[in-house]
């Protein structure tokens, strides 16, 4: 940061990443205190360093419109391209006579490449770089056991982040931007082509509002009214318990620093509350460090001995399961909730991923990269981690025996079947008794519900009995042969 603190003449390019804020941003911050022109610069990249699917795409354009506007209310103009940075950035450069560029770091493998990359080439042209802090609580490389390796176990991290300490105070937003005098022109907004050429996405502004102002809004939302009771309703599947703050975090339209310390001194939230709520921050962090060491995470299983699992590859089963036609009814509400509304609860997530990869006996993998494309909260840590923790396979996972049986999860995390009824409607008028089991229902609830199995709602297309001793034989040969 020192550096960022004299006073010099020239333009500081500012690239923004998965940074799309202007409160508690490091780089905007350094860039703004360096007495230089700051040209805001973001650039559409193909691959992990752009938005990961198409619904955090549509959630990419809204929020950068929005960015745009607070960047051109302070003073300064985004400029947006589309295209490999490695290009891009030195170009620009070049064009503008810039004696600096700015970034926040970034940790996923990809982006990492990048920007060391660039920082070479950059270096080499005399062009001061400086990269900073601002996706994270800590910084990955630096949390180490006590043998300096990186931690594999969930608790252990968390209490080596409590042991070091509280985060660094976020800072606030610049009140004004100095431009340059002379700037490129911008890529419009519509030619980075993110939003879907059909309409299924239209359902999306329902539920969510991209951008800083909404991220800060949630976040009040949460912690004025919901952080008190949030362990007992963070599990309740159809009412707003959680924080719904994981889409904003994904894009860096809230920096982890200003959620962790407005959470202190809440008088209104016992402070179990805030710490479970803390402890969810930190498993995003934990997913962050396991990537950082193991970047080929989202491709290899952490743990090596279920390269030799047995998947099946049943293409008609892994589309039932996309288009939630699997005849279990929280299955099937949570993969329409996913489609809907680009997420999906916390909870039915579990299920929905181990019935994929128990029941069905299908490669996470597949799983995964059908999250990344449909989530708007796409994350290449959290979300390769989360899919190895439900299939066994991953640092501190839950062992591969332990498989959700669909039905009575459905009735313990759905008693009266709110959820399923708000999301898979032809079961609306089946009575509690049978919500969850409506190929259990008899003929005249079935009729009186208006539903013909295998018509108007499928019949299970496993049995789960039967697929749970599958799921548990492949993992006998496992351990046999270890």
């Amino acid at each position: 940061m020192a550096k960022a603190q004299r006073a010099e003449t020239g333009t500081v390019i500012l690239w923004f990443r998965k940074d799309l804020r202007t409160d508690d941003n490091r780089a905007l911050a350094a860039a703004v205190a360096s007495g230089r022109a700051v040209l805001p610069l973001y650039i559409l990249e193909p691959g992990e360093s752009g938005p990961l699917g198409e619904a955090q795409a549509w959630w990419l354009h809204h929020s950068l419109a929005a960015l745009s506007d607070d960047l051109k209310r302070l003073g300064a103009p985004l400029i947006l391209r589309r295209g490999e940075a490695i290009d891009i950035v030195p170009r620009l450069v070049e064009r503008t006579g810039a004696s600096a560029v700015y970034w926040n770091r970034r940790y996923d493998p990809a982006g990492a490449e990048i920007d060391t990359a660039l920082e070479a080439a950059l270096r080499e042209k005399s062009i001061e770089t400086e990269s900073f802090a601002g996706a994270l609580l800590h910084e990955p490389t630096k949390v180490r056991t006590k043998t300096g390796g990186p931690y594999r176990v969930y608790t252990p991290f968390w209490r080596a982040l409590e042991a070091a300490g509280e985060p660094e105070e976020p800072i606030e937003a610049p009140r004004s931007i100095t431009a340059p005098k002379h700037l490129p022109k911008s890529d419009a907004l519509e030619a980075l082509a993110l939003l879907p050429r059909l309409d299924w996405a239209n359902a999306f502004s329902d539920l969510w509002t991209p951008g800083e102002k909404a991220a800060q809004a949630r976040l009040r939302h949460f912690l004025d009214d919901l952080i008190g009771g949030y362990t007992a309703a963070r599990e309740n599947t159809w009412e707003d318990g959680t924080s719904r703050l994981s889409p904003h975090l994904a894009l860096g339209e809230l920096s982890p620093r200003r959620v962790f310390h407005a959470t202190r001194g809440l008088k209104h939230a016992p402070e179990r509350e805030v710490v479970t709520f803390r402890k969810e921050l930190v498993w995003r962090e934990f997913a962050y460090h396991l990537l950082v060491h193991n970047p080929d995470m989202r491709w290899e299983n952490l743990n090596r001995k279920y390269d030799r699992l047995g998947w099946q590859d049943h293409s008609g089963d892994f589309t039932a399961w996309t288009k939630g036609l699997t005849g279990y009814p929280i299955v099937d509400a949570g993969m329409r909730q996913l489609w809907r509304h680009g997420i999906m609860h916390n909870r039915v997530r579990m299920i929905t991923g181990s019935f994929l990869v128990k029941d069905l006996l299908i490669d996470w993998r597949r799983g995964e990269a059908w999250f990344r494309d449909t989530l708007v909260d796409a994350d290449p840590a959290s979300n390769a981690m989360n899919w190895q923790w439900v299939a066994g396979c991953g640092a501190d996972a839950a062992p591969f025996f332990r498989v959700f049986n669909p039905t009575t999860q459905g009735e313990k995390f759905d008693p009266q079947g709110r959820y399923v009824r708000e999301h898979v409607p032809e079961l609306a008028r089946l009575p509690d008794k049978y919500i969850h089991r409506p190929a259990e229902a008899p003929a005249s609830v079935l009729k009186e519900a208006g539903i013909t199995l295998g018509k108007t709602y499928p019949s299970p297309i496993v049995d789960h009995s039967k697929a749970r001793d599958r799921a548990l034989a492949a993992y006998r040969t496992l351990k046999d042969a270890a």
